[in-house]
């Protein structure tokens, strides 16, 4: 995938039947299923089954089992509730008969009512001062890593540009927080916002279980630690536009217990907050 339009193509998936789908997968250089891509197809499911208008508020989720990039997935919508104001969308995800994956998700009347948010750091490095994942790997390919060479060679419909680079062969306790400006790779200005918080869902998945590994980076890296999401919640807030960079600023609270959280929130450039995630991953020393 290079661009949004594939990423689009990825996302939305072919309809079974009013409550069944089926998607298809891309990598993104691991040997697994890409979390976030079942994220996002998984409430591309469910909002084909939301007919009222409603939109997508909360959403909240289970990884299973890894998944087979070369198999397709099943969907499947369980509709669960459709209130006065609410509706809730329970989704299966399936290989060869065994769950992969589980998400209920909920969606809301567009209503007026109270608003604050918390502010975006002011400080923060702006995009145009800092360094892409591909000009990182056009600059130092040959001393990064042949594991995370090969990640960052992988064409993507994303740019990320990390606020703070990561050195690899450094051996030192990172802080526990992590900032990251993305943007998407081509037009989607005609995006509808149900996909529009779909793509967001498949790019919250990116960088947010790294930020509790680096709190360990001393003794702790992805060669000597088994990894893995194991859940993932997300609450969106507002509408938005991708017709610029977004910042995810990430922090880890805790690691404990073989598993490491992270929370992030999403910001527009300007400062406004579109979306908050909290993730759960295993994080096992090998032995």
């Amino acid at each position: 995938m290079t661009d949004v339009t594939d990423l689009i193509k990825l996302i939305a998936l072919k309809e079974i039947n009013p409550t069944q789908f089926v998607g298809y997968s891309k990598t993104v250089g691991s040997p697994n299923v890409f979390g976030g891509q079942v994220l996002a197809q998984a409430l591309n499911a469910a909002s084909r089954t939301i007919t009222n208008k409603r939109v997508l508020h909360s959403m909240h989720s289970y990884f299973l089992e890894a998944g087979d990039l070369e198999q397709p997935i099943l969907y499947t919508v369980n509709i669960t509730r459709d209130g006065g104001s609410f509706s809730v969308r329970r989704i299966t995800a399936e290989q060869n008969g065994v769950t992969i994956f589980i998400l209920s998700a909920s969606f809301q009347n567009q209503e007026e009512g109270h608003n604050h948010q918390i502010s975006m750091d002011a400080h923060v490095k702006q995009p145009e001062e800092l360094m892409s994942w591909t000009e990182i790997l056009e600059q130092f390919g040959d001393m990064i890593p042949k594991k995370m060479k090969g990640f960052l060679e992988v064409e993507r419909p994303v740019e990320f540009k990390p606020v703070q680079i990561v050195n690899p062969l450094n051996t030192e306790d990172l802080p526990a927080t992590t900032n990251v400006w993305f943007k998407l790779n081509g037009d989607a200005s005609t995006v509808d916002l149900a996909m529009k918080q779909q793509i967001l869902t498949y790019v919250s998945d990116y960088n947010i279980l790294g930020t509790a590994m680096n709190r360990h980076a001393s003794k702790a890296h992805w060669g000597n630690t088994q990894t893995a999401s194991l859940d993932h919640s997300m609450w969106y807030f507002r509408d938005f536009d991708f017709d610029d960079w977004m910042l995810y600023a990430m922090e880890t609270p805790n690691s404990s217990s073989a598993r490491g959280l992270a929370t992030g929130n999403i910001f527009t450039r300007d400062g406004v907050l579109i979306a908050s995630v909290a993730q759960e991953g295993l994080m096992r020393p090998k032995s």
